[in-house]
């Protein structure tokens, strides 16, 4: 009988650290912007209170681009998951074929 290597443990594992590795990237993207925001409208007021299309720099940020911030970050989650997914798995093929 032919080892199922798409589920052996040493492809879980190594699928789980790249997945994890990408989940670390993309938090981390998330509370720089999260901290970013506070700490900017705190060292930078006057930058912040600029007026911009009717907003204030910081409304125009927090109102308006963070969602589309947090979506980019999420699309790009997926895709980078989706993508290491399909590598190991033509990875584990290849070396089921060997």
């Amino acid at each position: 009988m032919k080892d199922n290597h798409l589920h052996s443990e040493a492809f879980l594992a190594r699928l789980m650290r790249e997945q994890l590795r990408l989940s670390v990237a993309c938090a981390l993207a998330f509370v720089v912007a999260l901290v970013a925001l506070p700490l900017v409208n705190y060292l930078a007021p006057e930058l912040m209170a600029r007026r911009i299309g009717g907003f204030t720099l910081s409304w125009l940020i927090l109102g308006v681009l963070f969602f589309p911030y947090v979506w980019l970050l999420s699309w790009i989650f997926i895709r980078r998951s989706l993508a290491l997914e399909a590598a190991e798995a033509a990875a584990a093929k290849e070396e089921a074929g060997r």
